[in-house]
């Protein structure tokens, strides 16, 4: 049980979520949002998510709370109340309190191993466990098991704490999210990888088609469990956006039984930005169109630059969301799409730290604002790892981004 003590902070903070949540500025862009996942054109859409940079402006010394699930509950409701208080984007937030189902499965049979690094926060290294194509007998299939005694006690201790003041959801599988390579590197090793490519391209779509089965068998799973949930909502999308639309979910939808046709999917390949198109629609794309078929919206990429890629993501089934890195040729990328899908802008990160040159900003962000005028356009603002203990830096970057949204 949650102390009495941390009880009151706790609660005092969900009365500042519920009051945001809503309000008008929330009903606001949850329309705005319906608007734009729709392809219906109108201003371009911003979002803010500091993730590695999150520990400088909400640090734990900034908790109150002392018990450590009071703690990571606290931090949740605060760093909400922040993003709404500090940024000009076009963040969401909900007067509510999700509860997720106890969902684990039993693995692929292998994990990854990696090489630490020698520094605070460095990058590790791989070490591969797959060193020729029979060790892919270690491998198996995963099987989905769901702990209800847990679920039922984390459920009823939100009634308990929250249930007066927020929405208490209860979620199962809402992000859905394919990262083939991303797992098949974590194993193989990514240089390993590469070689495989060009020297055993069998060992290759051996791989792929292997996790492909693998990840029909989880979604197949997660839907006769009924282990599915709408994300037809704030529910994070693709590599940034939301699924806020009102197409979904589809005809003879089921709540007990949420379908693949009633869902937003996603996929990526970043694992592969250095490769050709033709290699990359060979490797990767036909097992990811695949498994993002049965789904009603589709989204692709992440931080790989997609610019000579984009005519072969467009065949993908039902797309309506594709990543354009920072390294993508953003000009080129309007021209290519138009408003056949969302272009989901990912500004550069690093204008974050060193000198803030805010001409340089302004002109940056105007640019690609002007570039897409005739797409649907959001630009997200992720992968900030440090602001370098500036955290007002988050909301100078979002004043000007608004101002250039609004100017262009």
């Amino acid at each position: 049980m949650v102390p009495n003590a941390d009880r009151l902070i706790l609660r005092d903070l969900a009365h500042r979520v519920a009051e945001i949540g809503q309000s008008d500025t929330m009903a606001d862009r949850r329309r705005e949002w319906k608007r734009h996942n729709a392809l219906v054109p109108g201003r371009p859409m911003m979002l803010i998510f500091p993730e590695g940079a999150w520990c400088e402006l909400l640090p734990e010394s900034a908790l109150n709370c002392q018990d450590q699930r009071a703690r990571r509950m606290e931090w949740e409701l605060r760093h909400r109340i922040y993003t709404f208080e500090h940024f000009r984007s076009d963040n969401v937030i909900e007067p509510d309190w999700i509860v997720q189902r106890a969902i684990h499965d039993t693995g692929w049979g292998l994990d990854h191993r990696h090489r630490p690094s020698t520094t605070t926060r460095g990058s590790w290294a791989f070490d591969p466990v797959i060193n020729d194509p029979s060790d892919m007998a270690r491998l198996h299939y995963p099987e989905v098991i769901v702990d209800h005694a847990a679920t039922d006690r984390a459920l009823a201790e939100a009634h308990d704490l929250f249930g007066d003041i927020l929405e208490i959801r209860l979620k199962g599988i809402a992000h859905v999210s394919f990262h083939l390579l991303n797992l098949w590197t974590g194993w193989r090793g990514l240089e390993e990888t590469l070689v495989d490519m060009a020297r055993d391209p069998g060992f290759v779509h051996h791989a792929m088609a292997f996790l492909e089965e693998g990840h029909r068998r989880l979604i197949q799973q997660y839907a006769e469990q009924g282990l599915l949930s709408l994300n037809n909502d704030n529910t994070y999308h693709s590599s940034g956006g939301n699924g806020w639309i009102d197409a979904l979910p589809a005809p003879g939808y089921d709540p007990e039984r949420v379908r693949p046709c009633d869902m937003w999917a996603s996929a990526e390949s970043q694992e592969l930005a250095q490769v050709s198109p033709r290699m990359h629609a060979e490797m990767a794309l036909p097992y990811e169109k695949r498994l993002l078929e049965p789904f009603a919206l589709t989204g692709y990429g992440c931080c790989e630059d997609l610019t000579d890629k984009l005519q072969d993501i467009l065949t993908i089934p039902h797309i309506r969301r594709i990543s354009i890195a920072p390294t993508a040729d953003v000009d080129t990328c309007a021209q290519r799409l138009g408003r056949r899908a969302i272009l989901s802008w990912k500004p550069d990160p690093s204008m974050l730290v060193g000198d803030l040159n805010e001409p340089r900003l302004r002109a940056y962000i105007l640019h690609a604002v002007a570039a897409t005028k005739n797409c649907t356009m959001e630009m997200i603002l992720k992968d900030t790892h440090t602001c370098e203990h500036r955290p007002e830096r988050f909301d100078r970057w979002t004043q000007i981004a608004r101002a250039m949204i609004e100017a262009a």
